[in-house]
């Protein structure tokens, strides 16, 4: 590949002086050449004027002063609920603090709502959370396979253990609300069927003394359909009937569940704040206030019990691809092109059917960004006309299979003034930035562009849609933007978001539960195969940051999709390629394999330069 030409003075003045305001924008004018003969500088000129001249020096080689800066005077990023305290500590108090406490029956979903939340809140609000479950105290403390007499409430000697089961768990709520050595918003979630008022009563007693906002969440479920499946598919899963036969103990868990029945009175109105949530679709929202406790509100209103399955895809390989060139809006190359036909033949015999082989339409949605390359990704897709689909709410409407939705909240991450240039070419110019990058790549952002802290507040209400949705949804997307939701719902931090594996030419399957998620990842198109279309490479050797890079911590870590250690609860891989990898974040389970179209286990290797081909 030729040098770059040299860029003038007035573009690296451009460059050095981000204007502040345009750093969350993506102004329309700034480099999205899509020629694989553009010059990475042809369009700097284009570049808004900035506010302020820089007095330095213009030289060979540049420091833009913007998130790498180490300057006090420099704030990288919007922070997350500052007002709320977060971060601004001299102001915070313990009315920043929210504990949430659930009430309902069993296998209403409480669980499963808790752990979205959390997850949620961590990930997107970057706001501590934790989950007070007393159901795992009580199998830590008695045991996992306890009959169903032992949850009736006229059994004596079961209530007493069951209140000591709650007693313990709610100590530690109260500590970790109350914890006077840590400062900020944090969320406490008690997670029981707390049935009684006097239960409820003793809980705001206990919680009164830390000044907490508490609010109640109820969740109540009267459609039978829905509870046995909720049954069968969550619980005979729980470590309570791991190993039972599974009508014994869908005939165990409807006793136990009449047994908590017995005695089980929900919220009145004089009880406080809460949110009632009736079989997913009704939603009562009283006396709740403050930021923090309506934004899980509108979260808790999006959330529902339903089976559903996220397919995630990069576009074909792009003429930038094979120029080793990040961002800009090119068109796909031939590969590209061939990608997007196999791409549509997955989709409608894997996406579009139902999967117990009777090949029946099922309802599927498709999201693509607004630029070029996956809009052609998804170009072949068909869109028949489904007559009388009938939706889990009973209505019947017509619907249109895979109408494009066009999100621009899924548009690449923008990399500004370095929009169009080879990482090459940044390390040559902008030898401080490209250093900046290596370092930080989660908080790093380009000049006048974005970073990856920019994507996940992109992305937020999006995560609100994905919870929403009950279809199958298939998202033609970007390396960086796929990176972050996908960390998002395998149970990734957001500091391993950056260096999660999104090969070209895959579908990556994802079945999110209540316990987790399980993935599959499918090859549509292997290296070889692309070879014939492009030659031996994509022409693009990923810079250091996407392989084991020095995070935080100072320990070394991989890109691949990582698994927890006992010990540590940090992520380490494991498994060999080709068999199916099993990790566990705290109580969680998260699943992967990989095959091919014909669902054959394949190995796929996360370390592949060609298929990791960076664009971001």
């Amino acid at each position: 590949m030729s040098a770059p030409p040299t860029p003038t003075q007035s573009q690296r003045q451009a460059i050095e002086n981000p204007t502040p305001h345009l750093l969350q924008s993506r102004p329309s004018n700034v480099i999205r050449q899509g020629s694989k003969n553009s010059s990475p500088f042809s369009s700097m000129g284009d570049l808004p004027a900035p506010t302020k001249q820089s007095s330095a020096t213009s030289s060979t080689t540049t420091s833009i002063s913007d998130s790498s800066s180490s300057s006090s005077s420099v704030t990288p990023h919007a922070r997350p609920l500052e007002t709320c305290g977060t971060f601004a500590q001299s102001t915070n108090s313990p009315s920043d603090r929210v504990v949430l406490v659930f009430c309902g029956l069993p296998a209403t979903g409480k669980t499963s709502t808790s752990r979205r939340i959390v997850s949620y809140l961590e990930f997107f609000l970057d706001i501590p959370g934790k989950i007070f479950n007393v159901g795992d105290y009580r199998r830590s403390m008695w045991g996992a396979e306890l009959p169903a007499e032992f949850y009736d409430p006229d059994n004596v000697e079961g209530a007493r253990q069951r209140e000591e089961c709650a007693e313990k768990a709610l100590g530690d709520l109260c500590d970790f609300i109350g914890d006077k050595n840590t400062e900020g918003v944090r969320v406490g979630v008690f997670d029981a069927t707390n049935s009684t008022l006097e239960r409820r009563e003793r809980l705001r007693e206990r919680l009164k003394p830390l000044g907490c906002k508490i609010v109640y969440v109820e969740l109540i479920c009267t459609d039978e359909v829905l509870l046995q499946e909720n049954i069968r598919a969550v619980k005979l899963n729980t470590p309570d009937y791991r190993d039972a036969n599974p009508e014994d103990a869908v005939k165990d868990f409807n006793e136990r569940r009449r047994n908590y029945a017995k005695s089980y009175a929900t919220l009145g109105d004089d009880e406080g704040s809460y949110i009632k949530v009736y079989d997913c679709k009704k939603f009562v929202v009283h006396d709740v206030r403050g930021y923090l406790p309506m934004k899980i509100a509108h979260f808790i209103m999006n959330l529902h019990t339903l089976p559903r399955t996220f397919y995630f895809t990069r576009h074909g390989q792009s003429e930038y691809n094979v120029l080793g060139k990040i961002g800009g809006d090119s068109s796909l190359s031939a590969a590209g092109v061939e990608y997007s036909k196999r791409l549509a033949t997955f989709a409608a015999q894997h996406i579009c059917v139902k999967g117990d082989g009777s090949n029946e339409q099922v309802a599927a949605r498709l999201w693509t960004s607004s630029l070029k390359r996956t809009k052609e990704t998804a170009s072949q897709i068909e869109h028949p006309e489904l007559n009388a689909v009938e939706f889990d709410n009973g209505q019947k409407h017509d619907w249109l299979q895979m109408r494009p939705m066009i999100k621009r909240n899924l548009d690449e991450l923008y990399a500004g003034a370095c929009d169009g240039m080879t990482y090459k070419e940044i390390e040559t110019f902008y030898p401080e930035e490209f250093e900046a990058r290596q370092g930080d790549k989660l908080s790093y952002r380009y000049p006048r562009g974005e970073s990856y802290l920019d994507i996940i507040n992109r992305l937020e209400p999006l995560a609100h849609e994905m919870e929403r949705v009950r279809e199958p949804v298939l998202i033609v997307g970007h390396q960086g933007i796929l990176r972050i939701l996908y960390a998002y719902f395998m149970g990734l931090s957001r500091a391993e978001a950056p260096f999660v594996s999104i090969p070209l030419n895959h579908v990556l399957q994802l079945s999110p539960h209540a316990y987790g998620c399980d993935e599959t990842r499918i090859s549509l198109m292997n290296k070889e195969e692309m070879a014939k279309f492009s030659g031996n490479s994509d022409g693009q050797d990923e810079p250091i940051t996407s392989m084991p890079v020095k995070m935080g911590t100072g320990v070394l870590r991989s890109a691949t999709p990582p698994v927890s250690t006992p010990q540590t609860g940090r992520l380490s891989r494991q498994g060999s390629m080709g068999e199916e990898k099993v990790r566990s974040v705290g109580k969680q389970t998260f699943s992967r394999k990989d095959v091919n179209f014909e669902g054959v286990v394949i190995q796929i290797d996360d370390d592949d330069k060609e298929l990791n081909v960076p664009s971001c």
